[in-house]
């Protein structure tokens, strides 16, 4: 949704892991909710003893045992039809641009997006709760020993797409494989589970180490569930184009690798008519498209060929929807309301590499990036600047630090930057130029303090070796903006070129770190989990296919991060938050880009939906339906 540059490619999101997955196919929700207050002060509430239908981290479930959908559905939606479209979010190995597996939750190959569709979850996700998580194949939870230990029941009738019964043994292997041979984001998650058991057909029981965080049960959860007995002739971690037995609202359809993908609705799911799922997956066919230039997927929707579109382009939604459909009504236009946290997008330097080791070179590159100019020129005055890893969240740290943000961060003072105790670092606000001469001298003093020559008219460092800079992308899309940056960089002696190679090979040396620079988007929780530990802790930058794109290695970091997830309260949470904020930004592992708080989408006037989205996500291909009388009035009766 912030990527002015250009559409949803692998460079401008990552959406995250298991706790993305599972909230509901969105990228920005984890696992554990709560019903809290507006000021976001409610505190861990004490689980009550026995089974429960819902679970949440800081306060009570907002629906009730016998709730019958949630608020933000249409419990009536018609089913049929279908969508066309290309999604603007993915998880673990998808790519947005091209597939060659159907296997979507291991590290190798690259799976469409959507296949999580396929399967279904103990429990399901309420995007209108920051984080709390209802009954599915689970018909009830229960938290035991402390929160060490706990049981779901599942329900009666579970069955997989070719009628074989699901079982807690197809629980309890999907948690194991997964934890041993799953994706990376998900071994991460999965790290403090102990063990998992089948009590009997029917219940399965997990166990903790103790020093998992809270949310852990909700994450677990919202894992896919797979069958034991299909994979027990099948390698999991290969990758491959045979559909798997999948076990939720949709199987997969018609196949051909690299461009289309189907799925197809399962008319007789068994959970198509519980709380959780009632008037949601209303589409009979989910058609997903694959293009590798943004210029022909726009073409594509001026056609017909696709139905719904995530407008990313600011050019393009400014200008480019003056087409015979668009001007006649046939094809719409609405910027909706997006409530979820911004999360954190930029320019990630790869520290890893000795040219970014010194936190003043990086600050210096990052001066040479002219958001107001890009903004005016490029963006038509539609973004804002991105300042925080928690950008429009409660916990992006403004101002001076607050005394409970300075009882987190007092303890590791002499290992901290000064600058960490005054005003939050923000990005400097430039004179507009493109050009901004006063941040460009500040800019060679800094490579300066930090060691660099200047040899001719090219910054060297201590051998005489030359200072380059090599930004790596999938596609050209974003060359408008970053050929601007590169021409300043090049004003103080820096020697920087943009290098675009095929999403695979892309995917790979993000996966390996093998980059000096990329853009990426993280979307965030409203209540953090497990899946934070991926983004910017010691370990995740030692592990390949993690998200510390940076590499930040940093033990007062892993320290807050730790403190963050496992924090008491929801202020205590936001406290520890606004902390670690702190810190990573004086850590300057990024030159921030821009956000929007709102969804910018295009579609044919096919559709019916909910008024509004809920406040923490909203996937259309699961919330709409297909409106027939709307389909026929603009002569396309078949969507």
């Amino acid at each position: 949704m912030n990527g002015a540059s250009g559409g949803p490619s692998r460079r401008t999101v990552l959406e995250l892991s298991a706790a993305a997955l599972a909230a509901a196919w969105l990228p920005r929700a984890p696992a554990f909710a709560a019903d809290t207050s507006a000021a976001g002060t409610a505190s861990a509430a004490p689980v009550p003893a026995g089974p429960r239908h819902g679970l949440s981290v800081f306060g009570d479930l907002k629906y009730s045992p016998d709730f019958k959908a949630f608020g933000y559905v249409d419990p009536t939606a018609p089913k049929g039809g279908r969508m066309i479209f290309m999604p603007p979010y993915w998880v673990y190995n998808q790519n947005p641009q091209t597939f060659n597996t159907l296997n979507s939750f291991v590290l190798k190959g690259d799976a469409p997006p959507r296949m999580e569709l396929c399967f279904a979850t103990l429990m399901e996700r309420a995007l209108d709760e920051p984080d709390a998580v209802y009954g599915a194949a689970a018909e009830s939870v229960e938290i035991l020993d402390g929160g060490n230990t706990v049981r779901f029941r599942l329900r009666d009738g579970l069955t997989f797409h070719d009628g074989s019964p699901l079982t807690a043994d197809d629980v309890v292997f999907s948690v194991t494989i997964l934890k041993e041979k799953g994706h990376p984001q998900i071994t991460e998650l999965t790290r403090e589970v102990v063990s998992v058991t089948a009590d009997d057909s029917k219940t399965v029981t997990m166990r903790f180490t103790g020093r998992q965080t809270r949310q852990l049960p909700q994450s677990l959860a919202q894992l896919p569930i797979f069958s034991k007995a299909w994979y027990a002739t099948r390698d999991f971690g290969a990758a491959t184009l045979e559909p798997p037995l999948g076990s939720g609202p949709y199987k997969v359809g018609r196949v051909e690798a690299g461009r289309v993908i189907e799925y197809e609705r399962v008319a007789d799911w068994w959970g198509r008519d519980l709380p959780v799922h009632r008037g949601t997956f209303n589409f009979d066919v989910i058609r997903v498209l694959f293009y590798r230039d943004r210029q022909v997927s726009f073409e594509a929707l001026k056609k017909g060929d696709v139905t719904f579109r995530e407008e990313f382009v600011a050019r393009t939604w400014e200008t480019g929807y003056d087409f015979p459909a668009a001007r006649d009504g046939r094809v719409k236009k609405a910027a909706l309301p997006d409530q979820r946290p911004a999360g954190a997008q930029g320019y990630f330097l790869n520290m890893r590499r000795p040219a970014f080791a010194d936190p003043r070179t990086r600050e210096a590159i990052g001066l040479c990036f002219d958001f107001e100019w890009t903004n005016k020129t490029l963006f038509y005055g539609l973004y804002q600047r991105t300042q925080s890893f928690f950008q429009n969240s409660p916990m992006m740290a403004e101002g001076e630090p607050s005394a409970a943000e300075l009882a987190l961060l007092e303890p590791h003072r002499a290992a901290l930057p000064k600058e960490v105790f005054g005003p939050a670092i923000t990005a400097p606000v430039s004179d507009g130029s493109g050009q901004d001469r006063k941040l460009l001298r500040r800019a060679a003093e800094l490579l300066e303090a930090a060691g660099w020559k200047r040899q001719g008219g090219n910054l060297v460092d201590a051998s005489g070796a030359p200072f380059t800079i090599e930004f790596l992308e999938n596609d050209g899309a974003t060359s408008r903006i970053v050929q601007p940056f590169i021409r300043n960089l090049k004003l103080i002696g820096i020697t920087a070129a943009e290098r675009i190679i095929d999403p695979v090979q892309y995917q790979r040396r993000q996966d390996t770190f093998d980059f000096d620079v990329v853009g990426a988007r993280y979307s965030l929780s409203p209540t953090p989990g497990e899946e934070v530990r991926t983004f910017w802790t010691s370990a995740a930058a030692r592990q390949d296919g993690s998200y510390n794109l940076a590499g930040i290695a940093d033990p007062v970091v892993d320290a807050l991060v730790a403190t963050m997830i496992n924090a008491p309260t929801r202020e205590d949470m936001t406290n520890a938050g606004r902390a670690l904020d702190r810190v990573l930004r004086a850590i300057r592992p990024w030159v921030p880009n821009w956000f929007r708080a709102t969804y910018t989408v295009a579609y044919w006037d096919l559709f019916g939906g909910p008024p509004a989205p809920p406040a923490y996500g909203w996937p259309p291909e699961t919330l709409w339906w297909f409106d027939a009388a709307r389909a026929a009035a603009i002569g396309r009766p078949n969507g």
